[in-house]
């Protein structure tokens, strides 16, 4: 009986060894850099390959970096050429196509159209309302501001419906008929909601307007939401321009939202008109970009020295224009949203300008980082971290403690002089004309605007 027992123990000890090796083999470290890493051109290691660090907890999954100086030379690179999951880091692509396509100072514009008469006696408008166009930045306070302009105008009462366009959209919400809805209510005083007139009231107070509050913006609506066309023969009253491009790009890449990325990608084409332009444009290997969104959800694919050529051709657009990717993307530290809590001690705040990416679940958890920063010798270098596959916690720690030791390689970070403006104010910047001259035709298949 004792030589049967010692043959099960030893069985059992047999199947844990298997088991524990099993598990281990299931989790991968990624390369990671020493406490003190020296630039060069040698690559950090393979993708599994691991490398102790004195600084931290090993982080385990797959993971792809590129560091370069501004004149294209190597400080450092890991598996550069393995597809990655880039998660909302692809929004710089959607930017750099958007820039390219509409130019800086280009504005989303809304229409309002009516069939009907106003008598400015009674402030009636006899007959329906009518909205087009795809602003994806419209918002209560705009939708506050449109009561305001159509009272200007002598209207306080619509006796008919408000129509709007299958593409009309407002507080990101992707349904025409919530969003319908949502400006029938804020623009009637009775049913605005709280949230509605807090937006009102801060946009204008930030804004210094005291004269805009000294009245409430009120146009009751009598008939009901529908979603079509504009009919034939309506004059136009007005048009709500948003803010230009650039504001608009500040707030999405700062605040990473998929809904304005997908509404801006949709009026470039879509994801693989975007994509074909990136590739075009920028000479990428086909086989180094695959997307399926320009928001960075779901499973999306790109190198990281295709990602260097994408921030690479933003920084260049930019600068087409006198303008820097702090216009555009969030600086560390100080602007709010995704890098609002990361590079954040005095010396590092302001010295990193990057657009982060995440996804907890997709592709095992997938996580990046791409910008630029700037060190204390002068240095301004361009660098790609993505990671796959392990706790997205762990991979923002990892690509944080990469870019610091980085930079204090190069006698420590140093701040890019970012002087930051309230990022309310930037949609704020809108621009309104009334008229009673019918400027533009709506689209008749689908009641939207010329953009």
């Amino acid at each position: 009986m004792h030589k049967k027992r010692s043959r099960v123990q030893i069985l059992l000890l047999v199947l844990l060894l298997l088991t524990c090796a099993t598990l281990s083999s299931a989790q991968t470290p990624v390369a990671q850099p020493t406490s003190s890493p020296k630039p060069s051109a040698s690559p950090l290691g393979d993708v599994t390959q691991q490398t102790e660090t004195a600084d931290g907890p090993l982080v385990y999954g797959l993971q792809g970096v590129l560091i370069e100086t501004l004149d294209g030379k190597t400080v450092s690179a890991q598996a550069i050429d393995q597809g990655f999951n880039p998660a909302s880091s692809v929004k710089l692509g959607l930017a750099f196509v958007a820039l390219h396509t509409f130019g800086p100072q280009y504005r989303f514009t809304n229409g309002f159209w009516t069939d009907g008469t106003i008598n400015k006696a009674t402030g009636e408008l006899t007959g329906n309302l009518y909205v087009t166009g795809r602003d994806p930045s419209f918002h209560y306070e705009h939708g506050v501001m449109i009561a305001r302009l159509l009272n200007n105008l002598g209207i306080r009462t619509v006796t008919g419906d408000v129509i709007v366009a299958p593409g009309f959209t407002m507080n990101f919400s992707a349904s025409a008929r919530r969003s319908g809805e949502m400006l029938y209510d804020t623009m009637d005083a009775t049913l605005r909601s709280d949230e509605a007139t807090r937006s009102w009231m801060y946009e204008r107070l930030t804004l210094d307007d005291q004269a805009s509050l000294q009245t409430v913006p009120n146009v009751v609506i009598k008939g009901e939401v529908i979603v079509g066309p504009v009919a034939p023969g309506a004059k136009l009253l007005l048009t709500h321009n948003s803010s230009k491009l650039t504001d608009v790009l500040k707030v999405l890449l700062c605040y990473s939202n998929n809904f304005m990325a997908e509404r801006i990608g949709d009026s470039l084409g879509g994801a693989s008109a975007v994509q074909r332009q990136m590739v075009s444009l920028l000479a990428i290997p086909e086989s180094e970009v695959q997307l399926s969104s320009v928001s960075g959800l779901g499973i999306n694919r790109v190198t990281p020295r295709a990602m260097m050529k994408i921030f690479r051709g933003l920084r260049n657009e930019l600068q087409k224009h006198s303008l820097t990717p702090a216009d555009i993307m969030p600086v560390g530290g100080i602007d709010p949203g995704t890098l609002e809590d990361r590079f954040t001690g005095p010396a590092w705040e302001g010295s990193v300008i990057a657009k982060t990416g995440t996804l907890v679940r997709t592709d095992g958890g997938a996580s990046s980082l791409v910008g630029q920063m700037k060190t204390a010798s002068g240095d301004v270098l361009l660098f790609v971290i993505m990671n796959q596959r392990g706790s997205v916690l762990r991979f923002r720690q990892n690509q944080d403690r990469l870019v610091m030791q980085v930079q204090s390689s190069r006698g420590g970070p140093k701040s890019f002089g970012y002087k930051p403006r309230v990022l309310a104010m930037k949609l704020a910047d809108t621009q309104s004309i009334s008229t009673s001259a019918n400027e533009f035709e709506p689209n008749s298949k689908t009641g939207t605007s010329p953009p």
